[in-house]
């Protein structure tokens, strides 16, 4: 997007360059006009030639003494018709007429059409004749047609007698052509306009760039308020009183909104979560209590054996929801430690060939380095989990899943390699929003069923640590998610 700098840059530009184009195309569309009045009288003035030799033709063919028309029998379903047509001799002579040509009798046949009007397509071909069968004869000037592919200048001469011949239309198509003089005039308005269009850009944009640099502060500054834990910070003041320091004292007062709507919303979604956590710890354990009950029946034990998977559920829910609410409060507490990453990545990867051993899914752990990171080893063990877990659960089964722990020069990264469904690039965006999946219906329904929430906090652990976490994918094609942490020097 523009910025406002090059925004108003713009709008000068254009300013000066709209005063010189009302200029130039008042001076344009006078001498335009001049000319195209000129070109129509002179195009009127060859229809009206074209009619007078096509009624000429026509009249010395009748003086001759020769026929004019012939008739074609033709006979459809049993029924005898004769179409009349000009005599060969006379169409010769006819196709000597340029344009657009029509020979008409009493009942508004038509006896011939020259080649132009032959090349028409049908429908412009029915148009033009029931309009030389409408049109008054003998009128000046000639009267203009629109058909659907262009737009005709049509005259009617009627031919005196009474003789099989009623009337013939004569056409030329009206072109939009310049002449010379809009021509030169155009082509020097087009050599200044350059001109003139850069000069302009180039002194509205050091005046704007004057004008703006304050702005260039205030945008530096909002940059650095990216989420909600940075709303405590405010714009600076200078106290000139002009727009500008209105402008800041409304983004201030915005921000300081949002921080007292967050920090609510953070309250609430860490109350709730932890309130939630005693009543369903309490029905987790009434279940399973009624689930030793004996004699039981089977439907009472599969009631209460789907109740069970619900209360866990929601109480995983609860837990990732206190653990977002702590971290978005800054109480995302970690016990900050020398972490050697290998025997946990192996804690991990054989957890995961239990996992893959369930699905039908091969795990492998081709590269497993010794390195030390400083960090929560549980939340580092989370992190891992969810990963490996999330690549389990979107691989079909026969596939295969890859750990791999390596060393870069002051980094570490661990990377989950799947070859399951992948994901869209339109969904790439928004895989780390809570919340958010990219096939709700199925995530919903589905034994791969989740919240939407394990990469969110998969993501704020990375970031905890010093590190981040990507991703990469191909829909069909699986996924790589990429964890890089900073490598702890002291232990190495």
């Amino acid at each position: 997007m523009a910025s406002i700098r090059a925004q108003l840059t713009t709008a000068y530009a254009v300013a000066l360059v709209t005063t010189v184009a009302v200029f130039a195309a008042i001076s344009y569309g006078t001498t335009l006009s001049a000319d195209r009045t000129a070109r129509e009288r002179a195009l009127e003035q060859t229809v009206a030639t074209e009619a007078d030799l096509l009624l000429r033709t026509v009249q010395q063919a009748e003086a001759s003494g020769e026929p004019l028309v012939t008739f074609t029998i033709t006979i459809t379903k049993g029924k005898r018709d004769s179409i009349p047509n000009v005599t060969p001799k006379l169409r010769t002579v006819l196709e000597g007429v340029p344009d657009y040509a029509l020979v008409l009798d009493a009942k508004g046949r038509t006896l011939y059409n020259s080649f132009a009007f032959r090349q028409l397509d049908q429908d412009d071909q029915v148009s033009l004749n029931q309009t030389a069968i409408a049109m008054r004869a003998d009128r000046f000037p000639p009267e203009a047609v629109d058909l659907r592919s262009r737009r005709l200048l049509l005259m009617a001469r009627s031919v005196p007698g009474g003789g099989p011949i009623d009337r013939v239309v004569a056409g030329s198509e009206a072109k939009e052509e310049e002449g010379v003089a809009p021509i030169a005039l155009g082509s020097a308005i087009f050599v200044a306009a350059p001109i003139i269009l850069l000069i302009s850009i180039a002194a509205a944009y050091v005046i704007a760039g004057r004008a703006f640099r304050p702005v260039d502060g205030i945008i530096n500054e909002v940059e650095a308020i990216t989420d909600g834990r940075s709303l405590h910070r405010r714009l600076a003041l200078d106290g000139s009183g002009d727009e500008l320091t209105r402008l800041t004292r409304t983004l201030n007062a915005m921000i300081e909104r949002l921080e007292t709507s967050f920090a609510a919303l953070r309250r609430f979604t860490a109350d709730a979560s932890h309130e939630l956590k005693t009543p369903l710890t309490v029905m987790r354990a009434d279940v399973e209590r009624a689930m030793t009950v004996p004699h039981v029946s089977t439907e009472q034990l599969e009631a209460l054996e789907e109740a069970l998977r619900e209360v866990r559920r929601m109480s995983d829910l609860v837990d990732s929801l206190l653990t977002l609410a702590r971290a978005d409060e800054g109480r995302f507490d970690l016990v900050r430690e020398p972490v050697a990453l290998e025997p946990l990545v192996r804690e991990v990867y054989e957890t995961a060939m239990i996992l893959g051993e369930d699905a039908g899914i091969s795990v492998y752990l081709p590269v497993l380095e010794d390195v030390t990171v400083s960090g929560d080893p549980t939340r580092l063990r989370q992190l891992f989990l969810n990963l490996v877990t999330n690549a389990i659960k979107y691989t079909p089964r026969g596939g295969r899943v890859d750990l791999s722990l390596s060393k870069r020069l002051d980094a570490i990264t661990f990377t989950v390699r799947d070859s399951g469904i992948g994901i869209a690039a339109n969904d790439l965006p928004h895989i780390f929003d809570r919340f958010w999946r990219a096939d709700r219906v199925r995530s919903r329904a589905s034994e791969r069923g989740g919240f939407g929430l394990g990469l969110a906090i998969a993501q704020y652990i990375a970031y905890a640590h010093g590190g981040s976490l990507t991703v990469s994918s191909r829909l069909g094609r699986g996924s790589v998610f990429t964890v890089t942490l900073p490598l702890d020097l002291s232990n190495s």
